[in-house]
């Protein structure tokens, strides 16, 4: 029955089965997290990285009916340039499914097609967390329990700044999420590589982070690891000018009633729009980062 509702690509089946590497990337980011067309540009990007280091792009939709694992570029184009696309987590994945409509997976979302498909690798932007003011809104990401029932390791730039980080890192530790800094001691903050935040682990190589995930699931021990990959520095962001676009839309997005799914977005756009594409252009930059090293610890895993 799983099949009716679960479409992995060819490509990306025969990777698995033959225990080449694969590395899920998601697309929200294609949707909802860049303008068109550097939507659609930074797809493709993303999948050529991936395969010029060697592993198999396997980037997660739903498109007709289906959870898909692997995307065509006309599946890539339609999710750059509809109109209507679906933002997609676990909660919503049911009804897009029944209603077939075209949809973008969250972090989350993706995560379930990683788990369904057997893929271990996966690497996106930033993750999402605990917002800031959750002790009156309690908005916490579905990225943290995802990420805490599916064995992948997700290669991110840390956690969106728009979001409380010290709160996120707790909310991670109580779900047992395994959290690293790669090549940092200091938690990244997403267009920034520094927060002040220390990490609670370190890696220094893909090797090194493969064997930590060979450790860990052969144990049987179930959940993810969250990478925590720093921006480089000579893309990042004025930490001071983010952090005042930061403040400007949530003052925004109260005074016009913006919450839960639709305020990352939000945010997000408002921040690119008030750095005069500053982030947007750091947004890329991280991603691609995070693609390239998600896709040696990929190439480091398959190799064990």
């Amino acid at each position: 029955m799983m099949s009716d509702f679960l479409h992995i690509l060819p490509e990306v089946q025969e990777a698995l089965k033959s225990g080449q590497a694969v590395v899920a990337l998601e697309s929200t980011i294609v949707a909802h997290g860049m303008p068109y067309p550097q939507n659609l540009e930074t797809a493709q990007r993303l999948e050529s990285i991936v395969r010029a280091g060697g592993a198999v792009p396997a980037t997660v939709a739903v498109v007709d009916g289906k959870l898909q694992v692997g995307c065509t570029i006309e599946d890539l184009t339609a999710l750059a340039t509809s109109p209507d696309v679906l933002k997609v987590s676990r909660r919503d994945l049911p009804l897009a499914l029944a209603r077939k409509k075209l949809g973008a997976t969250t972090v989350s979302g993706t995560l379930i097609g990683c788990e369904l498909a057997g893929i271990r690798v996966f690497a996106t932007g930033g993750i999402g967390g605990v917002h800031r003011g959750v002790e009156r809104t309690w908005d916490i990401s579905a990225d943290i329990p995802e990420l805490a029932k599916s064995s992948v390791a997700v290669v991110s730039a840390g956690a969106k700044s728009i979001l409380d980080l010290p709160k996120t890192l707790e909310a991670l530790e109580t779900a047992g999420v395994t959290v690293v800094g790669y090549a940092t001691d200091e938690f990244p903050a997403f267009f920034t590589p520094t927060s002040g935040i220390v990490a609670p682990h370190r890696v220094d190589s893909a090797q090194e982070m493969a064997a930590a995930m060979d450790a860990k699931w052969s144990l049987g021990l179930k959940g993810g690891f969250l990478i925590a990959n720093p921006i480089p520095v000579e893309f990042s962001a004025d930490p001071l000018l983010v952090q005042h676009a930061i403040d400007l839309g949530l003052k925004e997005a109260a005074s016009k009633g913006v919450t839960g799914k639709d305020l990352t977005p939000f945010l997000l756009r408002y921040v690119n729009e008030a750095t005069e594409g500053k982030s947007l252009a750091a947004n890329r930059a991280l991603v691609e980062h995070n693609v390239s090293v998600g896709t040696a610890v990929a190439v480091a895993y398959a190799s064990r």
